[in-house]
């Protein structure tokens, strides 16, 4: 169990997802680990208690069905600066991380994420570097970021990107529709 002196004095948390198994398990760790939570499933709701409420710590998934939960995380950082915010998701790429940090977030984890990780996440100082990834990577996965990178960056253009990238275009198509690799 988390030490509630590492939280602070202060220990109400936002989980804003829109998958309601999982974001009951997490709220329910939370709870456990000393967290006071709230929780939201949409956009709108997250945005209502940033503004009128706004924790000392959120997660934050990134896609949600009305919108973007980086949404909130900018309302979040308007008005409480010192929020540690965390943003999940299920559609990891290098793009929507940088994203993610411009707008304030304070980290980015891939899910499925436990809640030792985000815990970790959470009260990590700025000086401390997280531990090294239980299963990092793997070179697969590092070149489909890449590609995934370079199509966002071309507007989903497929012949502009398989261009960049010097690959042939029906090869690059392949790739894409594809799942991502582990």
């Amino acid at each position: 169990m988390t030490d509630l002196r590492e939280i602070g004095e202060d220990r109400s948390l936002l989980i804003l997802d829109d998958d309601e198994p999982f974001l009951k398990r997490l709220a329910k760790a939370m709870e456990k680990r000393g967290f006071d939570v709230e929780t939201a499933e949409t956009v709108a709701a997250g945005r209502a208690i940033a503004t009128a409420r706004p924790p000392a710590y959120a997660v934050c998934d990134l896609r949600l069905e009305d919108g973007n939960g980086l949404d909130v995380v900018e309302v979040l950082r308007e008005k409480r600066p010192d929020a540690r915010i965390v943003v999940l998701t299920g559609y990891g790429a290098i793009a929507t991380a940088v994203a993610a940090v411009k707008v304030g977030a304070t980290d980015y984890l891939a899910k499925p994420a436990d809640a030792t990780d985000i815990v970790n996440a959470l009260l990590a100082t700025g000086d401390e570097l997280p531990p090294p990834p239980e299963n990092p990577m793997s070179a697969d996965r590092v070149r489909w970021e890449h590609i995934q990178r370079v199509y966002e960056l071309c507007d989903r253009n497929v012949s502009e990107t398989a261009r960049r990238l010097n690959m042939h275009r029906r090869t690059l198509q392949r790739i894409l529709a594809k799942r991502s690799p582990r």
